[in-house]
This record gives structure tokens, sequence and C-alpha cells, in this order.
């Protein structure tokens, strides 16, 4: 394909086609997968507390590490591992106890899977809960950096009222279609997914002096 710019033709590069050769290694990727699921379902339906707080804490790792290297770029070797590792604790100790527990109440409180009982799962949850566990989240880093109480207290007074406003424009969509349509015993990990990026921002929220 040819188009014309500045009396000169330029070769405008096509999109590789998926050849034969390549389905079967397709067909692979999405065979392993498929297998990771099933294992990961096998796993939650034998210990769905032990694997949904391994799962919060795996996915904060995760968003700390993209927070350093993509937002941050510090580079492998300027690499906090010790704040990943405290992102890490806060997913297993703090994150996902949390939140899971929080879920089973809120569906005992309103067990209804109707969009109505959806809306007001979504409302109670970014109403009442997000402003606490934004509140209880932000001085916990604090604390397990090293921070003075004092310094803690300007830094949540700082970084609070941001980090709640930047949470309503992700969280509401997310919730009312968590509490909708996916199973109780999914929704910490659909939600700990979705929250990749906002873990990376988290992390970066909290570690910002």
């Amino acid at each position: 394909m040819q188009t014309e710019g500045a009396g000169l033709d330029t070769e405008v590069p096509q999109p590789a086609p998926v050849t034969w050769e390549k389905l079967p290694r397709i067909a692979c990727w999405l065979s392993g997968g498929m297998a990771l699921w099933r294992a990961y379902q096998r796993a939650l339906a034998a210990h769905p507390w032990k694997v949904q707080v391994l799962t919060a804490g795996s996915l904060m790792g995760l968003g700390d590490i993209i927070s350093q290297q993509l937002v941050e770029r510090r580079g492998l070797q300027e690499h906090q591992t010790g704040r990943t590792l405290t992102m890490v604790c806060m997913g297993c100790g703090f994150v996902g106890p949390v939140v899971g527990g929080w879920y089973k109440v809120l569906d005992r409180f309103i067990p209804g899977t109707t969009k109505v009982d959806a809306l007001k799962k979504m409302v109670i949850d970014q109403g009442a809960f997000a402003p606490c566990f934004l509140g209880c989240f932000l001085p916990l880093v604090g604390v397990l950096n090293g921070m003075s109480a004092q310094d803690n207290w300007a830094k949540l007074q700082r970084d609070y009222p941001d980090a709640l406003i930047t949470n309503y424009y992700l969280w509401p969509a997310v919730q009312l279609a968590n509490f909708y349509l996916v199973p109780l015993h999914y929704r910490l990990a659909v939600v700990q997914c979705v929250a990749v990026v906002w873990n990376s921002y988290l992390s970066w929220k909290a570690h910002q002096l």
C-alpha cells in the first residue's frame, strides 16, 4: 500500500497475518491459561479464604512493581524490593482479609442479586466502606515505612482527599458490575485484577513524600 506525502511514496507497514503455523502455539497458550484458571478454581473451592488473601497479596505486589517500573521508571537496579514486600504484606494482612470479609458482611446484609440489590451494595460500599478503607490503608503503609505519627498524619491530610476522589472515578461502575454479575467467592479476585492499575496508583500515592 502506497501513500503520497511531500513528493515521496511511503510504504505503510501491514500487520503480520496469523498463519496456520502459529495456530498450535496460540492454542497451547489458551489451553495453558484455561488449565491455570481451572487450577485456581479448584484451589479457591478447597481453600477459599487462603486463596483470596494470597491473590490480594500477589496483585498488590504486582501493582507496586508496575508503579515503580512503569510510572516512576526506577529501573531494576533502583527497584525498592522492601517496598514491594510491604505492599504484598498489606495485601495479605489487610486488603485481602478486610475486603473479603466486607463482601461477606455486605452479602448477608443485602442477600439479593437483582439490579436494585447490586445498586444498594455499591452505594453502601462506596459511601461507607471506601472512605474508611482508604483512611486506614494510607496511614498503615506509613507505619510500615517507619514514618512518625506527625508525618503520617500530615501525609494523610494531604493525600486522602485526592485518593478518595480518584477512587470515585473508577470503582462505582466496577463494583456495580461486580455485585450484579460475579458470585461472592470470586468478587475479591475480580476486584483485585481490576485493581492492578488502582494498586499501582495506591502504591505511588502511599510512598509519595
